[in-house]
């Protein structure tokens, strides 16, 4: 079970860049927000919340943060309590990442990370509060620009895939980098709290380099995304050989029709997440 709560987040966190190549930012639209329900086999585990707010940078430039909460609750949380709370600032003109931090408890242990991503030099830098040893520079190719896995999973909406196809994104989870490929496998129905929904079943694969994390661990992540409306990740699955999590869409908010006045976007370095 616990690390099925920190498969889900890697779930969440880890997945990134769509191309090579810097592209807008369109998976979020300003105030919109996902809830999904967290479920082991049949027994509810927890709910993720990830909300996004448009703002403006020192410099006058348009970005997006995205904050991801996520928590046990329920028999689970008696068990083990998982509280974690990340944020992620994006360029809207070109869709890079500049920092991703997080911040939370597991169990009596508290935990807090942040990389920072230099384009100018080709470096993201990675600091683990309570983990020291995990800090290091991470290399990034020339051209390479990471994302979020919640915003890159949300991203697909925007997609023109079809059956058969794949694309290929960039991995961003704590001081790592994994390159995986999105195969596009079918069209399948599937039930929510929220309806019925005709979705495309993506599957990422790490197939470039050897398997590592969750995928050399056997683990497998599946993704519905409707093919109508808003074109959402309706659910979510994460399957190891001892279980899995299911995460299924249970409230959705659309964004703001108009953009709001712009406010400076702050630092979160020395700030807890809230």
């Amino acid at each position: 079970m616990p690390f099925l709560l920190k498969s889900c987040l890697a779930l969440l966190l880890g997945l990134a860049a769509m191309n090579a190549s810097a592209e807008p930012f369109t998976a979020f639209g300003d105030g919109e927000r996902l809830v999904y329900k967290v479920s082991w086999g049949v027994i509810g585990a927890g709910k993720i919340v990830i909300s996004a707010k448009a703002e403006t940078g020192p410099n006058g430039k348009p970005l997006m943060r995205i904050t991801n909460k996520i928590a046990s609750s329920g028999m689970v949380r008696g068990l083990y309590r998982f509280d974690n709370v990340a944020e992620i600032l994006i360029e809207r003109d070109t869709g890079r990442m500049l920092w991703s931090a997080e911040k939370g408890q597991e169990r009596n242990k508290q935990t807090e990370s942040r990389t920072d991503f230099d384009y100018t030099t080709n470096l993201a830098h990675h600091k683990d509060t309570y983990r020291p040893g995990r800090n290091r520079d991470i290399p990034l190719a020339t051209g390479a620009e990471p994302m979020d896995l919640i915003s890159a999973l949300i991203q697909t909406r925007r997609w023109e895939i079809k059956v058969g196809e794949s694309r290929d994104v960039l991995v961003h989870f704590g001081p790592d980098l994994f390159p995986v490929t999105i195969h596009a496998e079918g069209i399948e129905e599937v039930d929510t709290p929220i309806g019925d929904f005709q979705t495309m079943l993506l599957s990422p694969r790490m197939e470039k380099e050897p398997p590592r994390g969750l995928f050399k661990r056997g683990g497998k992540i599946s993704v519905w995304v409707a093919q109508s409306g808003e074109r959402l990740p309706v659910k979510m699955q994460l399957q190891l050989g001892f279980g899995s999590a299911t995460l299924k869409l249970i409230e959705h908010t659309l964004p703001q029709p108009t953009a709001p006045t712009p406010t400076p976007a702050p630092d979160p370095a020395s700030a807890d997440p809230k």
